[in-house]
């Protein structure tokens, strides 16, 4: 009886540490999150005087009017949704294609290329090497400057492997190849739908990393009209080139200032907002069974 009392208290004490604990966590996390789109949504002079903590101060919008003014950051926001749709579809379809084979127990040497593979994440050609390469097979300029070179992520290649190797029943593939189904048709028919969660995760990782890519562009491009969002997020934050939405104005100087401090936390809200709106869509697939269907018989 004194062991379960002892035992009952003790769980007491850390189940209240760990909520305790992780409420600090949340609060350390959470509070740059609120309190830059409180920022971005107060006005100028009580976020210049500091009076902004947590709630907004003031409610006003003129500096996001003043960012979807500007015709380079709505150029910026179609291109990274072209680059990003485009660059996950290629990454994800070549990430299924390289980890299923690699999975498969009747693949010869698919150790020795795995180890190949793997060897690639921490030795490569370095940065003039790739843009020598990708400037001679003529990729420099173009939206595929983005795409190729990085088209497989070896780290997200091994998650998908393992995923197909220790997850995905043998039985299941070995059934359809005794009823006559493809090594294509498995992938299709099998493999893939009862991977949706290491997909969705895939995506996310992918999505994620375009979204948020600027260095390829900024080495690669040159024609401002492809550039992504970040890459002219990187003008107007670090460049201080806020003058450009403030053209044509008749504020004073220090108002003018004010309006910049602003501005720059609604761009970071108008550029972080797609991907965390896009956790949502995919998290039904995180709390999904991962044997759909089983083995029926």
């Amino acid at each position: 009886m004194k062991k379960t009392i002892r035992s009952a208290r003790c769980d007491r004490i850390f189940d209240t540490a760990n909520i305790f604990l992780l409420s600090a966590v949340l609060t350390v996390v959470l509070y740059p999150l609120v309190f830059v789109l409180s920022a971005s949504i107060s006005d100028p002079m009580a976020v210049m005087q500091g009076k902004v903590w947590l709630w907004p101060k003031g409610f006003n919008l003129d500096a996001y009017a003043r960012v979807f003014q500007n015709a380079d950051i709505l150029t910026g926001y179609r291109n990274v949704f072209v680059y990003t749709i485009v660059g996950t579809a290629l990454n994800v379809v070549l990430t299924i294609a390289g980890a299923y084979p690699l999975s498969r127990k009747d693949l010869a040497g698919r150790n020795a290329m795995m180890l190949f593979i793997v060897f690639t994440m921490f030795f490569s050609g370095g940065l003039i090497p790739t843009y020598l390469v990708v400037k001679a097979i003529g990729l420099k300029g173009t939206m595929w400057a983005l795409l190729l070179p990085g088209a497989v992520s070896v780290f997200n290649l091994i998650i998908m492997r393992t995923f197909f190797q220790n997850t995905i029943p043998a039985e299941l593939q070995e059934s359809a190849v005794m009823d006559g189904a493809s090594n294509f048709r498995i992938l299709l028919g099998i493999v893939l739908p009862l991977s949706m969660p290491v997909i969705a995760v895939i995506i996310l990782y992918y999505a994620v990393g375009h979204w948020n890519s600027y260095f390829n562009a900024l080495i690669y491009l040159s024609d401002r009209s492809m550039y992504p969002l970040q890459l002219i997020l990187r003008e107007l934050l670090i460049m201080n080139q806020m003058q450009d939405m403030m053209s044509g104005d008749s504020d004073s100087a220090a108002r003018q200032q004010m309006l910049a401090e602003v501005l720059k936390y609604a761009v970071i809200v108008v550029s972080s907002l797609p991907v965390l709106l896009l956790y949502p869509f995919l998290q039904r697939y995180f709390v999904k069974g991962i044997m759909i269907g089983a083995i029926k018989g």
